[in-house]
């Protein structure tokens, strides 16, 4: 069984839900997919490494750090950092905030982050590519580079391609097509 093969068994098992779901989109939807379950198990942390790594590859991007907006991205940006350091670049991970603390450093970006680096922004699932979105605007604010967008899961409802029209290129590991799941959703509230 492939790395890919494997990340789909476990999110079928672990992540996807059956039901009557309201997204942060505001659309229903007859399944939800919370990736937690899968991205921070421990199987699910060397897949997600070695599957995110080789996508980055294959996009072209070589940036200096990984990450999105906690607490969805975070697991996916520190398994690609652990999984990057036995080659020749590694990369290192930050997170950004839903907002930025009212005390202390009063940063909004954590981590692994410098104005100047080149990023890619991370995410659990794409939907929208609202959050994608929010992250990106952190980053370009505090003067990063973004390269792209790298996701676990496309939910194929237009996000990636929103993404596009913004500029930026966005790739996924996997898509609820290949998870065997009718892409987009069942209807606006």
């Amino acid at each position: 069984m492939t790395d890919a093969d494997q990340l789909r068994r476990l999110l079928l098992e672990r992540s996807v839900r059956r039901g009557d779901f309201v997204l942060a989109s505001g659309q229903r939807s007859s399944y939800y997919i919370d990736c937690r379950p899968t991205t921070m198990s421990a199987e699910g942390q060397v897949l997600i490494g070695r599957l995110g790594l080789a996508a980055l590859r294959a996009a072209g991007w070589a940036p200096r750090s990984i990450g999105g907006l906690t607490m969805g991205a975070d697991p996916v940006a520190y398994a690609i950092a652990a999984a990057s350091w036995s080659g020749s670049s590694p990369i290192d991970a930050f997170s950004v905030r839903k907002e930025a603390k009212s005390h202390g450093t009063g940063r909004l970006i954590e981590g692994n982050f410098e104005a100047g680096d080149p990023v890619v922004i991370v995410e659990d699932v794409i939907t929208s590519g609202g959050s994608a979105e929010r992250a990106i605007a952190a980053v370009v604010e505090a003067g990063g580079h973004v390269l792209g967008v790298l996701a676990v899961v496309d939910r194929e409802q237009g996000g990636t391609e929103h993404l596009s029209r913004l500029g930026y290129g966005a790739v996924a590991i996997t898509t609820t097509s290949k998870l065997g799941l009718v892409p987009g959703v069942a209807s606006s509230p």
